[in-house]
């Protein structure tokens, strides 16, 4: 396992999103930008889309298409129109480093542990948007929840057959029972047949063991993983042992980073180089 005053999980793991599985960063970006942008307009004309209110000071007119630029790709922003006065999402494409960043970081954290309604306001608050119902915040939550449910669950022979997977554990902080406690997220990617790498899947568990390790893979293996030549991982015995189990036939290979991390837990700082 990687332990985790080495690396940093959360970076690690928005970082595996975006360079593994750009079509799934461009999709959540998308939406969740596309959804706070028509929601910041309601603040703004004072009155949620198509909802009478006393309180409206202005109405929607239709759409105004802009191409975003992100680290993951271009996506197709539609900043909302307004019949009196104008809108304008500074936050988003004055400060577009900032906000990116911001936006990457709340969909690796979608993708880990679903989407809240507390994380969407919190995320919502650090991009400077303010005047958003509990109820808008709610539906911004719910469509997100279904896109990640989709790619948690979809099939990889598609893309496969995957030659080369790498698999590891990282220990990242989560609520539970409003107490915050360490668990471990099981990961594994795999080099499909375009030649490029993607996020197979993620599951998080109380522990890494041999038998949520070998759940993890029963459900890639059944979601359509195959033509596996070798695994790269560090040398936990439940690991290897569900590798064994549910790839019949596949190498394994020590991860040369993972060792190093071994030798370097077992050595003196001053022996390291």
């Amino acid at each position: 396992m990687t332990a985790p005053h080495i690396v940093d999980p959360a970076g690690l793991l928005g970082e595996a999103l975006a360079e593994a599985s750009p079509d799934l960063m461009r999709s959540l970006l998308q939406s969740i930008i596309n959804a706070l942008l028509s929601a910041d307009a309601d603040a703004v004309v004072g009155a949620e889309w198509g909802r009478p209110s006393t309180s409206r000071s202005s109405q929607r007119n239709g759409y105004r298409h802009r191409d975003l630029d992100t680290r993951v790709g271009t996506i197709d922003v539609a900043i909302p129109k307004l019949r009196k006065g104008t809108y304008f999402p500074e936050w988003l494409l004055e400060r577009r480093k900032r906000s990116e960043s911001a936006l990457i970081t709340v969909v690796a954290d979608c993708y880990l542990a679903g989407v809240s309604t507390r994380r969407m306001d919190k995320l919502v608050k650090t991009l400077g948007i303010d005047g958003l119902s509990k109820s808008q915040v709610s539906r911004m939550a719910a469509d997100l929840d279904s896109i990640v449910e989709d790619f948690r669950h979809r099939p990889l022979d598609a893309a496969g057959p995957f030659t080369f997977v790498t698999a590891d554990a990282l220990t990242m902080k989560v609520r539970e029972g409003g107490r915050v406690i360490n668990a471990v997220v099981l990961l594994a990617t795999g080099v499909n047949n375009d030649g490029h790498r993607e996020v197979l899947g993620m599951r998080v568990a109380t522990a890494e063991t041999g038998a949520a390790w070998n759940e993890f893979f029963a459900d890639l293996v059944a979601r359509g993983l195959t033509g596996v030549r070798l695994v790269t991982s560090d040398a936990h015995a439940g690991l290897r042992e569900a590798i064994a189990a549910n790839l019949p036939g596949t190498s394994w290979q020590r991860c040369r980073t993972h060792y190093a991390f071994n030798l370097m837990g077992v050595t003196p700082k001053a022996m390291w180089p």
